[in-house]
C-alpha cells in the first residue's frame, strides 16, 4: 500500500482543520473562527483502497507571545521534518500577504513537494478564484495548486488523490479503523473547548482550556479553565446558562467518541496566567 505523512501548513484561520476534517471523511480537529484553535499536533488519518494518508494538522504559523504560542511554534517547527509533503493552504477570501509569503518560504526550502489549497472558493466569483490562484503560483515552486471548499467539500476528493499519489510504498502507520491518534481524554478536551469557543467572544475564546478530570463509563468531569474572575462570569454565564450549553453542545459528539452515552458534568475554574506556567502546559498536553 501507499503510506505516508504530510504536513499542513498555513496561517490560522485558513481553515486548515475544517479541511484536514474533510479529507479524512470525518471529525478529527475541532473548528471555529477563532484564531489559535489548533494548539497541538494533531494527526487525522485517512484510510482508502490501498493506502493510508497521515495529515499533521500543526498550530498556524505564528509569533510567540508567551510559553503556550513558543511551544505551539516548537510543534510546527518538530513536524516539518521526516514528511513525504507539504499541503500549504490560503484562504481565497484573504489577499495574500506577508504572513503567506513567510510561511511560503518556509516550506518551500524544506526540499519536498508542496501542494497549494486555495481554501473557501464556495461563493466566489470564478474570476477572483482566478486571480487569487495567479497570485499563490507565485509563492514558489509548487507541486500543484487545487481550489477547494472545505465546507462544501468542493475540490477534496481530487486533492486528496494528488496528496495520495505524493505517498511512497509502506506500511500503514495506524489502524485502519482509526482517525486521529489523539487518545480520548485530549478529544473530549477539545470538544468541550470547540463548544466553549463557539459561546464566547473577544478575549475569552484565547485564554480558555480544559482538562478532563473523569472519564467514566458513565460520567465525564471535565473542568474549563480561564485566567481571570471575569472570564469564569462570562463562560458560566447567567444562572450557568452558558456552561449548560456547552455540556448540551458537547456531549453528543462525546458520546460518538466513547461508543455510549454519558453524564458530562463540567466545572470552570480561574488558574491566572496559565499560558505562561510551563508545568501547567505540560499537565494539559500541550
Amino acid at each position: 500500500m501507499k503510506s505516508g505523512f504530510v504536513a499542513v501548513a498555513g496561517r490560522p484561520n485558513v481553515g486548515k482543520s475544517t479541511l484536514v476534517n474533510a479529507l479524512c471523511g470525518g471529525k478529527v480537529t475541532i473548528v471555529s473562527d477563532k484564531p489559535q484553535t489548533t494548539r497541538r499536533r494533531i494527526v487525522g488519518i485517512a484510510n482508502g483502497d490501498g493506502y493510508q494518508l497521515v495529515l499533521v494538522d500543526l498550530p498556524g504559523f505564528q509569533r510567540p507571545r508567551d510559553a503556550l504560542t513558543e511551544r505551539m511554534q516548537r510543534a510546527v517547527d518538530r513536524s516539518l521534518d521526516d514528511v513525504e509533503a507539504i499541503l500549504f493552504v490560503l484562504s481565497a477570501r484573504e489577499r495574500i500577504g506577508a504572513g503567506d509569503r513567510y510561511i511560503a518560504k518556509r516550506v518551500f526550502e524544506l526540499g519536498v513537494p508542496v501542494v497549494i489549497a486555495l481554501n473557501k472558493v464556495d461563493r466566489l466569483k470564478p474570476g477572483h478564484i482566478a486571480e487569487q490562484m495567479a497570485r499563490a503560483a507565485e509563492l514558489g515552486e509548487f507541486h500543484a495548486l487545487h481550489p477547494v471548499s472545505a465546507v462544501t467539500r468542493d475540490g477534496v476528493d481530487s486533492l486528496r488523490t494528488e496528496l495520495v499519489g505524493l505517498l511512497p510504498e509502506g506500511p500503514a502507520y495506524y489502524p485502519l479503523d482509526q482517525r486521529t491518534d489523539l487518545p480520548p481524554e485530549a478529544q473530549v478536551a477539545e470538544l468541550v473547548r470547540e463548544k466553549a469557543l463557539q459561546l464566547t467572544r473577544e478575549e475569552v475564546p484565547h485564554a480558555i482550556s480544559v482538562e478532563v478530570e473523569e472519564l467514566g463509563e458513565k460520567v465525564v468531569q471535565a473542568t474549563i479553565l480561564v485566567e481571570t474572575e471575569s472570564q469564569k462570569q462570562i463562560v458560566i454565564g447567567k444562572g450557568g446558562s452558558v456552561v449548560k450549553q456547552i455540556g448540551t453542545r458537547a456531549r453528543p459528539e462525546i458520546e460518538l467518541v466513547l461508543g455510549h452515552p454519558v453524564f458530562l458534568e463540567l466545572k470552570v475554574k480561574t488558574r491566572p496566567k496559565w499560558r505562561r506556567d510551563e508545568a501547567m502546559l505540560e499537565r494539559l498536553g500541550l
